[in-house]
């Protein structure tokens, strides 16, 4: 028995091989509005070829170059730490990885880590404090007897009347000498407090930056087309490998620098032989001057105990910075980093030369980075043509 539904009384009969299009449930809105959408029709496009279009374009492309230069400028200070809390987030990383290996979760490894580090800092501190107060103690003490003791000298007595000093000093000192005075113990605090909040701004920034490492880097993994994202993967992980061992090389390299100077300050008998140590040690983690500023400051201590210290000291500095750039530097880099010799020296220059401490920190493992790409994306690919 046939189930189909009767046909309209008002159909039209089917045509044999000619295919019936389903009715249009637009309804009534058929018409000459059809086609409109809900908020009308769609214009013309644009005329790329305008002049008036290219320059308005161009002109918006300028201002947008240079808000973006503006912004970068003003906040080129904010821009430093970050990559610096960055860069030293990458380098403890490894130090957290070997952490989680044990069975720890990343949360408590990562509280390690940055619980080791301030304590390191903290003992540096402590080390430190002593020798200052000391010094400054017996500096102020001893100042009443040095100005007697002065004035006392014939030489210094013939001096000044020879030069008329007192004269001198007294036409100085006036309101615009002390305001200038003030404003100079105003800037010095402020660079005191200023440096104290930069430091804690990266300590902060790095545990962050440890605490949700994972999570950049899958992030970042994310923005690479699918098809290139596990090699893409796999040579920044290696990448990021050659940053912990850069760091691993550099904190090697200082700690020798502070054993040397405590064995120094030792069989000189200079005072507070660990406090000097730390401080080399510390210096020496700023690349390229650092090592000069820590050999000044002993040096100046052993002048400060004896002339013949002195010397010491500062010969001592001079062979052992030229055996620390060109003998112990580039061949520890070279084992931990696997970067030549001669990469490591000029990519420290270049580096200082182009972008400062932070040109300096980022030198070796660029470089490393360079020499891996180029040989495992840029070589095959040239081999390939």
């Amino acid at each position: 028995m046939s189930t189909e539904p009767p046909a309209s009384p008002h159909a039209e009969p089917a045509v044999p091989g000619q295919r019936v299009e389903p009715a249009d449930a637009s309804g009534p809105d058929d018409g000459p509005e059809a086609g409109k959408g809900r908020f009308g029709a769609p214009g013309r496009p644009l005329n790329r070829r305008s002049p008036f279009l290219f320059g308005f374009l161009s002109g918006l492309g300028v201002i947008a170059a240079y808000a973006l230069f503006l912004g970068v400028r003003n906040a080129a200070s904010i821009l430093v730490l970050i990559s610096i809390a960055l860069f030293l987030a990458i380098g403890l990383n490894p130090a957290v990885v070997r952490l989680r290996r044990w069975g720890l979760p990343r949360g408590p490894a990562v509280a390690i880590v940055s619980l080791t580090v301030v304590a390191l800092l903290a003992g540096g501190i402590v080390a430190l404090i002593p020798p200052l107060v000391t010094q400054t103690t017996e500096l102020i003490n001893n100042a009443p007897g040095t100005i007697e003791n002065l004035r006392r000298s014939e030489t210094v007595n013939e001096l000044v009347q020879r030069y008329d000093i007192v004269n001198k000093v007294q036409s100085a000192v006036n309101a615009g000498t002390i305001g200038n005075a003030l404003g100079g113990v105003v800037g010095g605090a402020k660079l005191i407090f200023g440096t104290i909040f930069n430091v804690l701004t990266v300590l902060v920034l790095t545990i962050y930056f440890m605490a949700s490492f994972d999570r950049i880097k899958e992030a970042g993994y994310s923005l690479v087309p699918a098809s290139r994202r596990d090699r893409v993967r796999l040579l920044a992980d290696e990448i990021l490998t050659k940053v912990g061992a850069y760091m691993v090389g550099a904190l090697a390299i200082a700690i020798l620098a502070g054993l040397s100077t405590f064995v120094l300050a030792l069989l000189l008998d200079l005072p507070y032989p660990f406090a000097l140590a730390v401080v080399v040690a510390v210096c020496d983690l700023i690349p390229q001057i650092g090592a000069t500023i820590g050999a000044v400051i002993v040096s100046l201590v052993g002048l400060a105990s004896s002339v013949t210290d002195g010397v010491v000291c500062i010969v001592f500095f001079i062979v052992y910075q030229q055996v620390e750039n060109y003998l112990i530097y580039p061949n520890v880099m070279r084992r931990s980093v696997k970067v030549s010799d001669v990469a490591a020296v000029v990519a420290a220059l270049l580096g200082v030369a182009l972008f400062g401490v932070v040109g300096a920190l980022v030198a070796i493992p660029m470089v490393a980075a360079v020499q891996l790409i180029t040989r495992e994306v840029l070589v095959p690919s040239m081999d390939q043509r």
